[in-house]
């Protein structure tokens, strides 16, 4: 069984992560998650692609608070340290490009 350390730490590992559409991108059902602060940002676009159903030929852009296109190598948990409110890190996702 594990300590209430490790299970602290086990919680504060994940982020919330909201997912809003932009422009045309259609709309996932499900728009909050919790992710491992690990993962990087290239395995939130595979995500999304896949939720969404998009060909490999479609494009997908995500942007940090409606203002820039995070690095695919970024991990959420750096992401959210420093542009996350609120208990949790907004990404926009959009089919064109929109901000930055």
């Amino acid at each position: 069984m594990a300590s209430a350390e490790e299970q602290s730490s086990t919680i504060d590992a994940k982020v919330m992560v909201r997912l809003q559409p932009a422009g045309d991108a259609p709309i996932m059902q499900q728009r909050n998650y919790k992710v491992d602060g690990d993962k990087k940002i290239e395995w939130i676009l595979a995500f999304v692609r896949k939720a969404l159903k998009l060909d490999e030929t479609e494009h997908l852009f995500l942007y940090v608070n409606q203002a820039f296109s995070p690095s695919p190598d970024q991990t959420v948990r750096h992401l959210y340290d420093c542009f996350g409110g609120e208990g949790k890190l907004v990404l926009n996702y959009a089919k064109t490009p929109m901000w930055g």
